[in-house]
C-alpha cells in the first residue's frame, strides 16, 4: 500500500474538499482519500504508486493547484490494547 500526500492550494471550504476527493476517486483506482481545506492537503492510500503529473493534470483541470506530492510506504495501523513491543 502507498500513501500519497497532496499539499493543494486554493481548498476554502468542505465543498472545495469533496471537490478534491471526487476528482480522485473518479480519474483513479484508491482505497481512501481524505483531504482538508484547513490544512490544505489530500491523503490518498492506494495500492500502487499514483502518476504525479497525472494528478497535478486533474486536480489543476478543476481549479486547485497541487503545489507539493509526497509518497511513502503505508502501513494500516493495528489496535492493539498492550501497545507496541
Amino acid at each position: 500500500m502507498i500513501k500519497t500526500t497532496l499539499k493543494i492550494d486554493g481548498m476554502m471550504c468542505a465543498m472545495c474538499e469533496s471537490h478534491i476527493n471526487d476528482t480522485v476517486r473518479r480519474d483513479f483506482r484508491v482505497k481512501k482519500v481524505s483531504s482538508s481545506h484547513s490544512k490544505g492537503i489530500c491523503e490518498i492510500i492506494s495500492e500502487t504508486a499514483l502518476d504525479e503529473a497525472l494528478l497535478r493534470e486533474k486536480i489543476g483541470a478543476t481549479g486547485y493547484r497541487v503545489e507539493a506530492v509526497k509518497t511513502e510506504p503505508y502501513e494500516k495501523k493495528r489496535f492493539s490494547l498492550f501497545g507496541r513491543s
